[in-house]
């Protein structure tokens, strides 16, 4: 039975309230639908959407590889189980494939392309109509091959349609009462590792290890970008002064060693998104 998504109480922005109403709309006129689900502020916030809406007319699903954190799996499974979202774990072999292997710019793309593969097979199997992921409107000017496995697939956005950008999905879910509102973005264990060397599982758990090392020292927001013997570790600006004293870099170094790598560099620039990206249009990428 379909359940309608209340009006969230004390939303001042009317314009916010009307983007609130097409993105319940849309999700009503889809009928039922599995969305792809990640566990980050975008997705977890149209599960829930959806769910209010069409109520067991809908089921997030979630793809589990070596390319995400055991912690990130633990923490979407936990938030769609505290919201009572119904939610298939499935287990996605793109690491497998030697497309996505060879790490050029079109990994995500074929990573992506797994995912709705599997997502299609469980529709026809569960008897679901469509397929939704967690786009927003400031993700379309970004490089994101993905985007096109989704259009492949004919995966709709339902946070384009209403016209949700990146803040406004954080305010919608803060006023929800969320816990995911302010969640850092978390892009795969893959973004890490450099363009044209090879995704392997053990260069996954490398990156895996590291971050997590990061994360015990008290660093919420950070990346460890992989370049073969060398982690370059990226840490959120305001963190920087913190992280610059000798006894804290001796950390971070012991930490990167105890991880897998010979040399360890702190980036400079700080953490940022989409980093590797930056060599794209000068760099030609193949297998090293």
């Amino acid at each position: 039975m379909s359940v309608e998504c209340d009006t969230i109480p004390d939303m001042a922005d009317s314009d916010l309230q009307d983007k609130l109403d097409w993105l319940n709309g849309a999700l009503a006129d889809l009928g039922s639908v599995l969305v792809a689900y990640s566990g980050g502020t975008d997705s977890a916030y149209l599960a829930w959407a959806a769910h209010r809406v069409l109520g067991d007319g809908m089921r997030a699903v979630l793809a589990d590889s070596a390319s995400l954190p055991r912690a990130e799996l633990a923490a979407a499974i936990a938030f769609a189980d505290a919201e009572g979202i119904p939610l298939e774990v499935l287990t996605t072999k793109e690491l497998e494939n030697p497309d996505y292997q060879r790490n050029d710019s079109q990994r995500c793309f074929h990573c992506k392309d797994e995912l709705f593969t599997e997502m299609e097979a469980a529709r026809e199997r569960l008897g679901f109509r469509h397929l939704a992921f967690g786009m927003n409107v400031d993700d379309q000017g970004d490089f994101r091959p993905g985007q096109k496995a989704a259009a492949l697939h004919h995966a709709v956005a339902p946070l384009v349609t209403a016209g949700l950008g990146k803040a406004e999905i954080r305010e919608l879910a803060k006023a929800a009462g969320l816990r995911v509102w302010d969640k850092p973005a978390s892009a795969c264990l893959a973004s890490r590792i450099e363009y044209g060397r090879a995704v392997t599982g053990e260069a996954l758990a490398q990156v895996e290890r590291a971050e997590e090392a990061l994360h015990r020292m008290g660093f919420a927001r950070v990346r460890v970008r992989h370049h073969g013997t060398l982690a370059r570790v990226e840490i959120a600006r305001e963190d920087l002064a913190r992280a610059l004293n000798l006894e804290t870099l001796d950390a971070i170094s012991a930490a990167m060693r105890a991880a897998g790598f010979t040399y360890s560099t702190l980036d400079t620039e700080g953490y940022r998104t989409g980093s590797m990206n930056a060599v794209l249009p000068v760099a030609a990428i193949g297998r090293i």
